[in-house]
């Protein structure tokens, strides 16, 4: 009795150890939860490979936070410099793109500053500022607030100042729109979470299509060799799976009224 009870604990141990071996931990940004294409990509995910994945839904900053400490196995963020500047630091093994969609500026229907006129993202940024209209800015260390950021040029440094106008609030995507939606206010959103956002109000899409728009996003594993106990193994093959033909199909016919979200590029 005592060894058939021995035996089925080892073999229960052992049937543990495979469940937790299938499970991986991903900190990736909100965008990417909020534009509702985690919703499908997760269930392929596990189904073609057996995968369980984990999510911690943080902006770019506070993901890369977390792979550097080794709190997840993989990130998925959209802010190459901070990306470029992970891996050189040996937090991450390498960058990968997966997939680009773009920025566009949201704000009231009436458009006090003009901005649908604008010929650049950046002329549209100071059409906000000279007529001094309420602009929200996620204000988190996220890659949309740092690209946010580079777009202001050289207004940027007086942003921080009691201005009154610009709303720094230190919230994901969804908050931050529905702050803008509140306060009938411009703000600078991913299109995918835009379209998704289901509490639009008085506010539109006014502006897109600038190349300084673009909008990638990419996949980088925590390097094992500052943290021993990240899942390699499954880091590698959800990077397989992501580069696969199955993902390309998925993210390139993944749609929200008909309008396509997002487009396939991994290499």
């Amino acid at each position: 009795m005592m060894k058939r009870l021995i035996t089925f604990l080892g073999c229960f141990a052992a049937s543990a150890t495979m469940v937790s071996a299938d499970n991986m931990r991903m900190a990736v940004t909100t965008s990417f939860h909020n534009s509702g294409l985690s919703d499908s990509l997760l269930p392929a995910i596990e189904q073609d490979i057996g995968l369980k994945l984990d999510l911690l839904v943080v902006g770019t900053g506070q993901a890369i936070r977390l792979g550097k400490a080794g709190d997840v196995d993989a990130i998925l963020v959209h802010s190459r410099s901070a990306e470029e500047a992970f891996v050189a630091a040996g937090y991450g093994t390498h960058r990968r793109n997966i997939m680009y969609n773009d920025f566009v500026f949201v704000g009231p229907k009436s458009d006090p500053a003009g901005i649908a006129v604008a010929r650049t993202a950046q002329e549209a940024l100071r059409k906000i500022a000279d007529a001094e209209a309420v602009f929200v800015s996620r204000g988190d260390d996220s890659g949309t607030h740092n690209r946010e950021r580079s777009l202001w040029g050289a207004i940027a440094a007086n942003l921080d100042q009691k201005n009154g106008w610009y709303r720094s609030v230190g919230a994901g995507m969804g908050a931050a729109l529905n702050t803008a939606s509140g306060m009938n206010a411009y703000i600078m959103s991913d299109r995918a979470s835009w379209l998704n956002f289901g509490n639009k109000g008085g506010l539109a899409m006014l502006y897109a299509g600038d190349p300084a728009l673009f909008n990638q996003y990419a996949y980088l594993p925590v390097n094992p060799l500052l943290h021993r106990h990240v899942k390699t193994t499954q880091a590698k093959n959800l990077e397989a799976w992501l580069t696969s033909s199955r993902a390309k199909e998925l993210i390139n016919n993944y749609q929200i009224d008909g309008e396509k979200l997002f487009f396939f590029n991994a290499e």
